[in-house]
């Protein structure tokens, strides 16, 4: 069976669990009664928020739509309180299942997700995982990808949802296939974007706004792999491609990416290879810089939701700014105000992005080399809302990063610090899963943790900080060293 594939009873057996949501859902609309959506604030989240959100007005339904940063039981209990007839989980739930099951097991709930779980849902709930049907929810399967799976359910017209899929699955990082494309499930539903006329793919250089920015603004704009002393920087952008012999202009018009010659774009490719290998860094980060592109067809080419991956960015950017709304709104259908605000907000973003990065970078022990790990000290200086964010970026740009990266933050207003976890694909074939070990961490120092093999977060009481990246330490080495690492 070829690496991307999924097979047919794996398929059907999903399929089927996704249409046990949709019946239950179909089930309240035509009661009348009132749903209540919550839904995880990155990119992903917000997609499946989008999804699920434009599904339930096609039906006329009453609901609403909630985004957190995490779930726990004062969430959980806030949410009981609205008293809805059903609750609906989108990129949260798997991995909060005994909150879950103490706190609403009384409600009709529908789990949507696609984090690890290690543990039984209630029997009442309806739990939708590619974990429980055999698929990898880190690389074949993204949260929207599940709630659309769902919509599809739904009903055949919300196949034009599927874009939307694509976009959740590129911003929670699943293209990790050859030429960084999109594989498994994601794969199906990148065909039924295709289909509906929605979707392009081609392999081609990934500037972010490759083709409706100038070449050094999009050079610039770049931060997946993040370019030391480029990425946030036009005027450096500028002098780069100057010395590389490539113009920016021709005549008086600004060129675009797909402006440049195969010999130029070779050229350019070479010259960020020996740049990233003059900062200390793997020549081969700039081989991210070339793979699989998707463009939305039916998106104006001046709008950043032209190109998926920077659709995906726009959204993180209103979840990790706090402006979840917008993202929503724009996922499903609003291309007026909310993409003219969103676009402000993406700004904010980068600016806050490179202006964190700088920070940490000013003085080694930022980011410290453990035995076991890298951590990067984020304390009170960086929103915890951006952690997640950051530490993606800071495990693209470790040279040969050989560890698993662990970045963390103090959460303002709380005595709690926000952690996020990053490793690379050769460590978690060698048996490592960042999610088991974060989740066994945090919940030995009251804590609460989970999420993916490759990626994971924990949310931990700040005076257990130190004895927590300990005991991630000592994890690590145990579990890649093929031992038990619970009891």
């Amino acid at each position: 069976m070829p690496n991307d594939a999924v097979s047919k009873e794996q398929l059907d057996s999903l399929q089927k669990n996704a249409k046990q949501a949709a019946d239950l859902i179909l089930e309240t609309v035509e009661n009348r009664e009132f749903i209540h959506v919550v839904s995880h604030l990155d990119a992903d989240g917000l997609a499946g928020a989008g999804i699920i959100g434009k599904a339930l007005t096609r039906l006329g339904a009453f609901f609403r739509i909630r985004i957190e940063r995490w779930l726990d039981e004062k969430i959980a209990n806030s949410i009981a309180t609205d008293k809805p007839a059903l609750i609906i989980f989108a990129d949260l739930g798997s991995g909060n299942l005994d909150v879950l099951n103490s706190q609403l097991v009384d409600n009709h709930l529908i789990i949507l997700d696609h984090h690890q779980t290690t543990e039984e849902a209630n029997p009442g709930f309806v739990h939708v995982n590619p974990h429980l049907h055999g698929i990898d929810g880190s690389r074949d399967l993204s949260g929207a990808g599940v709630v659309y799976l769902v919509a599809k359910a739904l009903n055949k017209t919300n196949l034009d949802l599927a874009q939307i899929a694509v976009v959740g699955a590129l911003g929670d990082m699943q293209d990790k296939y050859e030429s960084r494309a999109l594989g498994g499930v994601n794969k199906i539903i990148v065909k039924d974007a295709e289909t509906a006329g929605n979707l392009q793919t081609e392999t081609d250089l990934m500037f972010f706004g490759r083709e409706t920015r100038p070449i050094h603004k999009a050079l610039a704009y770049t931060t997946v792999p993040f370019i030391p002393d480029i990425s946030g920087q036009e005027d450096r952008s500028v002098a780069f491609l100057a010395s590389i012999r490539i113009s920016p202009k021709k005549g008086d018009k600004w060129r675009v990416l797909r402006d440049l010659s195969e010999e130029e774009k070779k050229r350019l490719c070479s010259a960020l290879a020996d740049h990233f290998a003059s900062k200390g860094l793997s020549g081969n980060v700039a081989l991210n810089l070339v793979g699989r592109v998707y463009t939305l067809s039916h998106e104006e080419p001046w709008t950043p939701l032209r190109d998926a991956r920077e659709f995906s960015v726009l959204l993180n950017s209103t979840g990790r700014m706090g402006r979840t709304g917008v993202g929503v709104s724009i996922c499903m259908g609003d291309r007026g105000a909310a993409l003219e605000e969103a676009g402000k907000v993406l700004g904010e973003y980068r600016r806050t992005i490179t202006k964190y990065l700088g920070w940490l970078t000013e003085k080694p022990e930022r980011i410290e080399e453990l035995n076991n790990i890298y951590v990067a000290h984020g304390e009170g200086i960086i929103d915890d809302k951006m952690i997640g964010t950051i530490s993606s970026l800071l495990s693209t740009n470790i040279p040969k990063l050989e560890k698993p990266l662990v970045a963390y933050s103090a959460i303002q207003g709380e005595e709690l610090a926000k952690f996020s976890a990053r490793t690379t694909d050769p460590l978690v074939k060698k048996g490592l899963n960042l999610g088991e070990i974060l989740k066994i961490a945090a919940e030995k120092y009251s804590g609460r943790g989970g999420g993916h093999n490759i990626a994971a977060g924990a949310q931990v009481p700040i005076k257990n900080v130190d004895a927590f990246i300990k005991l991630v330490d000592t994890l690590v080495k145990k579990q890649l060293e093929g031992k038990p690492i619970e009891g």
